[in-house]
């Protein structure tokens, strides 16, 4: 029997944070069934959900993502507990290993081995969140005699982000399912079967980049420096050679790592762009993300990009709000 297909949107938005309950009853009204947060390097991943909950206490929220070095395995369960205690049955934990800068330049934190620590951490919060004492001498860290004061009576689905072979099977095999970025509709259907060997079921989070402009360049203009930030991170680099971009770019990459910021900015082909980030008017918007669906995604999340012509986040996801 075929599930219900969720629509999700990502927040926070660029308003207060107090005006975020609201907010988030607006977007639930408007056909939003789920809300997921970020953290990078603005707010933390829970506060805004925790927000969101209470504006909209009927939404799914989920983390897209959280890193497991970032906070400490016992801690991290805690925090996993408060909010599904907040939201039970409708709070989804997302982690991942986050990358290098993030974790290592930023968090001053040795970023080693991140496939064994999403995979222990996955293992120990399997536990911990079943209310089980937990003394285990895992790979890549050690818990002695931890137990959960306050563990959930619906432990909350674990998603793991994954972007090559390694990770996409240890979601399908270990967690619920995995949380997909940085891809083009058509590379959904190149990633998912990995997933899938792990079993049926696998929820497949997808964020989608998407600017509700007919204005293309200036949509263009602003993906290109989300584009640089990113695309030359190792793993994301890694990545997208995977999924076949190394032609399209190498001139990027190599205008960057000869420290030519500017040039790398203008070596991004409108051809990627255009494959990575949703843009066009609402209907086309709509129509894009569809074809996320079409391909496997089975929760769609909408990341709205904006483009600097004066935009209000709130308006344009309820001009994206799905339909039917």
């Amino acid at each position: 029997m075929q599930r219900p297909l969720r629509h999700g949107i990502t927040m926070p938005f660029p308003a207060p944070l107090p005006d975020h309950p609201a907010i988030a009853r607006e977007l639930a009204a408007a056909g939003y069934t789920d809300i997921w947060s970020i953290e990078v390097d603005g707010l933390d991943g829970f506060t805004p959900l925790s927000l969101a909950a209470v504006g909209a206490p009927e939404a799914h929220l989920g983390t897209a993502i959280v890193s497991p070095y970032t906070r400490g395995p016992a801690t991290l369960a805690m925090t996993a507990a408060a909010m599904a205690e907040l939201a039970p049955g409708r709070f989804h934990l997302g982690i991942g290993a986050a990358s290098r800068p993030i974790v290592g330049n930023w968090n001053g934190i040795a970023y080693e081995r991140p496939y064994q620590r999403v995979r222990d951490t996955v293992r120990f919060l399997r536990a911990a969140l079943a209310g089980e004492r937990v003394a285990e001498a895992y790979e890549t860290f050690t818990v002695d005699g931890f137990r959960l004061a306050r563990a959930p009576r619906t432990p909350p689905p674990i998603y793991l982000a994954a972007l090559r072979e390694g990770m996409l099977r240890l979601a399908g095999r270990e967690a619920d399912g995995a949380i997909l970025n940085w891809l083009s509709a058509e590379d959904v259907k190149q990633v998912v079967p990995y997933v899938h060997e792990g079993g049926p079921g696998k929820e497949i989070v997808c964020r989608i980049f998407v600017c509700p402009t007919e204005d293309a360049d200036a949509a263009r203009t602003a993906f290109r420096r989300m584009v640089t930030a990113y695309l030359n991170v190792p793993g994301y680099a890694a990545y997208q050679r995977w999924l076949g971009r190394s032609d399209a770019l190498q001139p990027m990459w190599d205008a960057w790592n000869a420290g030519d910021r500017r040039a790398a900015l203008a070596a991004v082909p409108d051809s990627v762009v255009d494959e990575l980030l949703v843009h066009g008017s609402p209907d086309e918007c709509r129509a894009a993300i569809r074809r996320y669906v079409d391909s496997g995604v089975t929760v769609p999340v909408v990341w709205l990009i904006d483009a600097g012509t004066g935009s209000d986040h709130v308006a344009d996801a309820l001009a994206l709000a799905p339909r039917g």
